[in-house]
């Protein structure tokens, strides 16, 4: 049976009006995996990417009296990750600024919907070399659009980047992973 999707709305009005401690409790389960993983992406320290996705929740129990003004909390807690992470990111670097096209991003193929628990061994591997072949921004893009199901105005309002771009960033990544994945399965 798939996992319920929370009603954001109800929960952001409960953790507004009410300061429930438990509506936060739900949300932090909903939110936290995404953006781990999203900020897993762009430190590459796991210690890192928990204590980053941490501070974006700490950061939104904190703006509670406004929550209910977001249009999006997802879009709101993956942009706050991106800024910690460049943040963080900044502060380990010798270099003044660090952008999103300097980060190597890597995917994990790991969700656990039927789909991909039907994917063979070989094949994950397969994609997962694929990707890793990919320029940095299109791997985020696929990511936040493949991996954490988030749509394209979403996608391109976390990057701060146009729709039409993140279009074009997916179309390069799927034309790449389907010509590796041709060629490598003989499938021409």
């Amino acid at each position: 049976m798939p996992k319920r999707l929370p009603d954001l709305a109800d929960l952001i009005s409960r953790i507004t009006l009410y300061d429930s401690e438990s509506a936060y409790q739900q949300l932090f389960k909903f939110l936290f995996p995404s953006l781990y993983r999203f900020c897993y992406c762009l430190l590459r320290s796991r210690e890192l990417a928990e204590e980053t996705a941490n501070d974006v929740m700490i950061t939104l129990w904190r703006n509670r009296q406004r929550l209910m003004d977001i249009q999006n909390i997802s879009v709101y807690a993956f942009v706050i990750a991106r800024n910690l992470s460049l943040n963080t990111l900044n502060r380990h670097s010798r270099r003044e600024l660090v952008s999103l096209d300097d980060i190597h991003v890597d995917i994990a193929l790991d969700t656990l919907d039927p789909e991909q628990i039907l994917i063979n061994e070989e094949l994950k591997r397969k994609l997962e070399q694929a990707t890793a072949t990919l320029p940095n921004r299109c791997k985020l893009v696929f990511k936040l659009i493949k991996e954490d199901g988030l749509s394209y105005r979403e996608t391109a309002d976390i990057l701060n980047i146009s729709v039409k771009t993140v279009d074009a960033h997916l179309v390069t990544a799927v034309k790449r992973l389907t010509a590796i994945l041709k060629a490598e399965f003989k499938l021409m």
